[in-house]
């Protein structure tokens, strides 16, 4: 779709908040290793918490249908989604370090998403917006990693 509005990509992120915490869920439930186990378990939980905080935008009783309800045209080159759809389906199986990098990754990604919208911005309040978004993904990869470098030393 080449319109949108910032509530259809805040919908889609959270669904893919979802997604990845289902799969990181399924995942631990599936390994022997516990370690491994525990490592997916958190990712999982940090992703509802994500998800969690995206959904919260709607019902937190801030009015924030000024950006929510903004649209932008993009054309293809709309950066991201189907890259962050294949990464959802990539395995997270292997060592902590293996799926520490698809965390990673996918953060980083939605980060990228989120510095490209605030760049775009038609109006301030919408930058502000997302570069708060893409601020709360910097620091959580941060988290991420020494986090998941605890359960690698394990």
């Amino acid at each position: 779709m080449r319109y949108n509005t910032v509530k259809d990509l805040i919908v889609w992120a959270e669904g893919f908040h979802k997604q990845m915490a289902q799969q990181y869920s399924e995942a631990a439930d599936k390994t022997d290793n516990e370690r491994m186990q525990m490592a997916l378990t958190y990712l999982a939980s940090q992703e509802i918490k994500m998800q969690k905080g995206l959904d919260d935008l709607f019902h937190d009783g801030a009015d924030h249908s000024k950006v929510l309800e903004t649209w932008f045209d993009e054309s293809s080159e709309f950066p991201e989604p189907p890259e962050l759809e294949q990464l959802a389906d990539k395995s997270v199986t292997g060592s902590v370090d293996d799926i520490t990098q698809v965390a990673i990754e996918t953060h980083t990604r939605l980060q990228a998403l989120y510095e490209h919208r605030a760049l775009r911005a038609r109006i301030e309040p919408e930058a502000t917006f997302f570069t708060s978004l893409a601020q709360g993904h910097e620091a959580q990869v941060r988290k991420l990693v020494t986090n998941m470098q605890e359960f690698a030393d394990i």
